[in-house]
């Protein structure tokens, strides 16, 4: 059974089929793509995606949520885990909020949630967060939230048709707040 999460201000809900416009909306949003590892440029493109979140379920190889505001039952964004390795005890983790949301510490509140429980039904002891160089927002999130900084791993992707720096951190189980 797919484990729902909350907080205060928030509910935290397995992505389904009727969320695709949503997920489109985030996952093409001209501010959220610039540091986001895929973009879609129409609404079926994004069946991909819809694809990816239930594959990670179904083979448990990750878990992603839709966050859900409880007072006005929006969509805002999406956070969860994926790359697991059981040999490995680790995960990488990944995250995005729509604009509108920005700047009102939802992932503050959300993703300690989602980091104990992943920690605690994943068995794991390392957990990564890959931040495009630049993403100055998610490397300070990432240290809020107790991640250290481990080095760059540089241009080890390419975007757009350029090579782009990744930043590498991550939290062990034995370094949690």
């Amino acid at each position: 059974m797919f484990p729902e999460l909350h907080t205060d201000r928030f509910f935290l809900k397995q992505i389904i089929a009727s969320d695709q416009p949503f997920i489109f909306k985030g996952l093409s949003h001209p501010d959220v793509i610039p540091y986001y590892g895929v973009q879609y440029r129409t609404l079926e493109e994004t069946k991909k995606q819809m694809d990816f979140y239930d594959d990670l379920w179904r083979e448990k190889k990750g878990i992603w949520w839709k966050i859900t505001d409880r007072a006005t039952g929006a969509s805002v964004g999406a956070c969860g885990i994926n790359s697991y390795q059981a040999a490995h005890e680790k995960a990488e983790i990944g995250f995005w909020l729509l604009p509108e949301f920005w700047r009102k510490k939802i992932m503050s509140e959300v993703l300690p949630v989602v980091i104990a429980h992943v920690f605690r039904h994943w068995r794991l002891h390392r957990l990564e967060a890959v931040i495009e160089e630049g993403n100055e927002t998610s490397w300070r999130l990432a240290e809020k939230l107790g991640f250290k900084y481990e080095g760059k791993l540089r241009e080890s992707e390419i975007k757009n048709g350029k090579r782009i720096n990744l930043l590498m951190y991550s939290l062990l189980a034995t370094e949690r707040k």
